[in-house]
């Protein structure tokens, strides 16, 4: 798990059957094994190269995220280690898991932010989008300030901070970036979608005298 708060920007290059990610100094030391966001997609530690990693990478992974073309011209990746149960929760609950791709639509520089639109390449995950809820963007944990068409396309609003600290200072209109929605949306949908000759939603909710004789309790 991580909190989309980037502690590093670093670089990504193919490497055989998989990558090496380059910038890790600012949270090393690093062990085998350990989990690294690497512009929102949670990739191992299979060997330890000083500052740098190799990571495998799956043709899931390559399928669903910007690393494959990223890692084609040793592009700038937004670098976070995996979250520590004694850690603050600066951002929101990033599990590494990309949903799919977006697309940039515009860039604006605004007086005191910078306003970031994007759209789905995968309409199915529109539904997910809704006002001020949370989403992890190449890794980096941010606030939807408005939705469009939907939700298949939204906005997002960018404080100088997060924005000279990230590879967001790197983006382009038409580039591809890496979405994950919030979790909770996902749990929120599935626990709705219980069929309704479920076990569990056919159990009463009300706590009554009869319940408690049949749990014992006379």
């Amino acid at each position: 798990m991580f909190t989309g708060l980037i502690q590093s920007i670093g670089t990504i290059k193919k490497n055989n059957l998989g990558v090496v990610v380059d910038g890790c100094k600012p949270f090393s030391p690093l062990k085998l094994g350990d989990s690294v966001s690497v512009d929102g997609v949670c990739l191992t530690v299979s060997e330890l190269m000083k500052d740098s990693f190799f990571a495998n990478i799956s043709e899931e992974t390559l399928k669903r995220t910007n690393l494959a073309e990223k890692a084609q011209r040793n592009g700038y990746v937004n670098l976070e280690p995996a979250l520590r149960l004694s850690d603050r929760l600066g951002g929101h609950i990033v599990s590494g898991h990309i949903d799919g791709l977006g697309e940039v639509i515009s860039i604006d520089n605004l007086k005191n932010s910078w306003n970031l639109k994007v759209s789905w390449d995968d309409l199915n995950f529109c539904r997910y989008m809704c006002d001020k809820a949370s989403i992890s963007l190449n890794g980096i944990s941010l606030t939807i300030s408005e939705i469009y068409v939907d939700g298949c396309e939204f906005s997002v609003a960018v404080i100088p901070h997060t924005w000279s600290n990230t590879c967001l200072k790197f983006l382009t209109i038409g580039e591809k970036v890496n979405l994950e929605v919030d979790l909770m949306a996902k749990y929120a949908e599935k626990l709705l979608k219980v069929k309704n000759d479920d076990s569990i939603s056919q159990q009463s909710s009300v706590i009554n005298s009869q319940w408690l004789n049949e749990q014992g309790w006379n």
